[in-house]
């Protein structure tokens, strides 16, 4: 059995955070509505190029699993709509500014009152109060805010912020969680809550070592490249062909690299005999090290650590990472047909878990696909629909 069978949830969220956040709750066998507006829906149905025969790829990575319905909240006719559906849920999840709900008549003290068993879930930038409560939150900005592209790129370079969203992806995870512990709550007492997530501390709670180095000793983090602050070698290298990653996280490590690149009275250098050692002298390491592991081709090397057990990568692209045979074995793609890009690969749910659907197979909607079929399940005429429709409510 999928452990969110039965669960329905009230989507109302949009660009990353919500839907990936609402994405993993639909793999996890929720039935999830996303309400979106009438004509535009979500704003990342435009963000593009890429797109799919007019299908933005943004849209399609955080949508999966969902049934769209095309509802318009500015209109009396369309809040009374979704009043019905919030009525009948579980789990209701936003991320407007912090009050524009509130301002519509759907505040948490609202829709507690009507349904106290829903769980409702706001994810914001820096949420709802504190002096910077209800400014608006990008990933970008968050990157910046947080201190994440504080110490992301070269010592002497410009602050960078990572390649991918990752606040916003922090927020969805972190919101899913908060969702489920709500749950996990409301099997005892039977009430549902308050979920407030905010862009900020999910991404100050993932600096872990960063945070407490600040926090213990008052040094603040800086920018190293690919190097670690605690650990060497740690870091990529250039090889005869291309780039290599290596982990060396022990002493025991240590030693066993020295051999692998045939310098194993290394091990024994008064320089760089403990971890401690080699991160205080890292130049020394660095300048050591390069000229050795630049001699041979990237291939030879990883040979070599996989025979000794040291961890060690090459430094793939996004593609070469999608398309390697450990993700295949591990079945983390799924193909889905989609009524307008046809037979696509999907980036599924991490999570294995037993006995359980790990992937909603059902294609992101176009919008408003399901209206019909939501609204008839409340207990709209085929008739009341059609009025519904002339009036531009849905």
């Amino acid at each position: 059995m999928d452990p969110l069978q039965g669960v329905r949830v009230v989507d109302l969220t949009r660009i990353l955070a919500g839907p990936y956040c609402t994405q993993a709750l639909a793999d996890a066998g929720a039935d999830v509505v996303k309400v979106e507006e009438p004509g535009k829906g979500d704003d990342t149905r435009g963000w593009g190029p890429p797109f799919v025969n007019g299908e933005s790829c943004y849209f399609l990575s955080v949508n999966r699993g969902k049934r769209s319905l095309a509802l318009n909240l500015k209109e009396a006719e369309g809040r009374a709509i979704l009043w019905r559906l919030v009525e009948h849920a579980d789990v209701l999840v936003e991320n407007f500014r912090p009050g524009a709900l509130d301002r519509m008549g759907f505040s948490f003290a609202a829709v507690h009152a009507r349904n106290p068993r829903l769980v409702y879930a706001s994810i914001s930038g820096y949420g709802p109060d504190g002096p910077w409560g209800g400014r608006p939150g990008y990933d970008a900005v968050l990157q910046g805010e947080s201190g994440f592209m504080s110490i992301t790129g070269a010592p002497d370079g410009p602050p960078f912020k990572v390649g991918a969203s990752v606040v916003d992806t922090l927020a969805g995870m972190t919101a899913f969680q908060a969702i489920l512990l709500a749950l996990v709550r409301r099997g005892t007492t039977g009430l549902g809550g308050r979920a407030d997530v905010s862009l900020l501390e999910s991404a100050l709670s993932v600096l872990t070592y960063h945070a407490s180095s600040y926090l213990l000793t008052g040094a603040v983090p800086r920018r190293l490249g690919n190097r670690h602050p605690s650990l060497a070698p740690y870091e990529t290298f250039e090889t005869a062909d291309g780039a290599v990653i290596v982990g060396v996280g022990s002493e025991s490590l240590w030693r066993t690299f020295c051999g692998s690149i045939g310098r194993p009275e290394l091990a024994d250098d008064a320089r760089f005999r403990t971890n401690a050692d080699r991160v205080s002298r890292y130049a020394a390491l660095s300048e050591t090290l390069a000229p050795i592991l630049r001699a041979r081709a990237t291939a030879d090397w990883l040979a070599l650590w996989e025979e000794a057990g040291i961890p060690g990568g090459r430094v793939r692209s996004v593609g070469e990472a999608l398309d390697g045979e450990q993700v295949a074995a591990r079945g983390l793609l799924v193909e889905i047909d989609h009524p307008k890009v046809g037979k696509a690969r999907f980036v599924g749910s991490p999570i294995h878990l037993d006995a359980s659907t790990r992937s909603a197979r059902r294609p992101p909607p176009a919008v408003g696909q399901h209206t019909d079929e939501v609204l008839g399940e409340l207990g709209l005429a085929a008739s009341e629909i059609a009025g519904l429709r002339a009036r531009g409510v849905v």
